[in-house]
């Protein structure tokens, strides 16, 4: 692994050194703010590219069949890359990468939806680097006991970043979309531009940072059986499963929200005032979030995923065959049950995986693919028996979670486990 510009400042994995890793904590967050913004801005300009092109759902969710593809192409070369270079350095190619995707929003409003197809895959591997270096970072920075803890705070932030992100877009892109289409696809240029720009210099920034190197080389390295790939622990298998399906269904349902809620037997919602209630979708996940942060350190992670789970599986199940504010806002409320299960399914499946954690690191993070594959499934049903009923599709992805949740419910008390 390369050096870090602090060479003495290094981090073994399961370090308990919160005071020390305080910083390095800190800065590493303001990247899952970033992806989150970014992540969330695809939900508005899913129905503005689809009006603009007159596109169907199955073409529509072409938007995040490549934003998400990407993870599942770039994941492990992004892990390779890690590995040679650290994770520092490659936050700051991830950052530079992303600035280039989001730069390139102004040539596609010339070109057409191809481009703006090709603009979200480089945006998307971006951001995949920087998942892969950021969320082993964080798990490591404390006791692998409150790994799950940790980093559901950080990912509060990654939620106040998709949070801010659809109201932010709703206001420059939907409601300052002129009637013309040219002039309705010109409306991304402005935002994407500044977001290019923060992206730059947040990479100038974290490039100069003081960080202190990780070193995973023998921690909780599991020596029983002699264990020598990642994918021979079940339950990193499972974990893998896990996030596909949580991921396909989390953005699933955002991505469709601004139709839904624009569904006459459910709200009737002009595009740009649906926006800002997919904030409070985004939303919901945030305050979860701070709940789960506090919570997990008495609960087991497995068991809190669990009820968030079944929880989500009931709501989303009442906004399929309920009507107006009751279908409106229960689907809304999935998003309180979001919170907790990306970061608790990422330190669970990571868990006690040792020399391993950069493989499985990668693994998970390609397993975020089910957000390109979910989404296009329930657009596929959405075209044939309707927005509405298509919400089956996430209910479905639900009910494996509580699954993975119920079987792993003691994981950190028991061990890792392996095939």
């Amino acid at each position: 692994m390369a050096a870090s510009p602090n060479p003495s400042a290094t981090v073994a994995a399961g370090s308990s050194a919160t005071t020390t890793n305080t910083g390095p904590l800190v800065i590493v967050t303001i990247l899952f703010f970033m992806w989150g913004l970014l992540t969330s801005l695809n939900d508005v300009l899913i129905p503005h590219l689809k009006a603009i092109y007159t596109l169907n759902y199955v073409q529509a969710m072409l938007v995040q069949f490549c934003f998400f593809g990407a993870y599942f192409i770039v994941s492990l070369p992004a892990g390779a890359l890690i590995r040679r270079i650290g994770y520092q350095k490659g936050a700051v190619t991830g950052l530079l990468i992303a600035a280039g995707g989001c730069a390139l929003f102004y040539p596609a409003a010339q070109g057409g939806y191809g481009l703006f197809l090709f603009a979200f895959f480089v945006l998307a591997a971006g951001i995949t680097i920087l998942q892969v270096a950021a969320n082993p970072y964080v798990t490591v920075l404390g006791p692998a006991a409150t790994a799950s803890s940790r980093l559901t705070l950080t990912q509060a932030f990654n939620s106040l970043g998709t949070t801010v992100g659809p109201a932010v877009g709703g206001v420059l892109i939907l409601a300052g979309a002129g009637s013309v289409a040219a002039d309705q696809a010109a409306a991304v240029q402005g935002p994407y531009l500044a977001l290019a720009a923060a992206l730059a210099i947040l990479a100038v920034l974290f490039a100069l940072a003081r960080l202190p190197r990780i070193d995973h080389a023998d921690a909780d390295t599991p020596t029983a059986g002699g264990v020598g790939s990642a994918l021979e622990y079940r339950h990193l298998v499972l974990g893998a499963a896990a996030i596909f399906l949580y991921v396909g269904g989390e953005v699933s349902i955002g991505s469709f929200l601004v139709n839904f809620l624009g569904e006459a037997s459910v709200a009737g919602m002009p595009a740009a005032q649906a926006a800002s209630y997919v904030s409070v979708y985004w939303g919901g996940a945030l305050i979860g979030r701070f709940i789960g942060f506090a919570v997990m350190r008495v609960v087991s992670p497995g068991k809190a995923l669990a009820f968030n789970a079944l929880a989500a599986i009931v709501l989303v199940l009442a906004a399929i065959f309920g009507r107006g504010q009751a279908a409106m806002w229960a689907i809304l409320a999935v998003g309180l049950c979001n919170s907790i299960m990306f970061p608790t399914i990422f330190s669970m499946a990571l868990h006690g995986l040792g020399r391993h954690t950069g493989q499985g690191s990668g693994i998970l993070c390609m397993a975020i693919v089910g957000g390109a594959i979910v989404p296009f499934l329930q657009g596929w049903l959405a075209d044939h028996i309707g927005v509405q009923p298509s919400f089956f599709v996430p209910a479905a992805c639900y009910g494996f979670i509580l699954f993975f949740g119920v079987k792993y419910a003691n994981l950190h008390r028991q061990g890792a486990t392996t095939a």
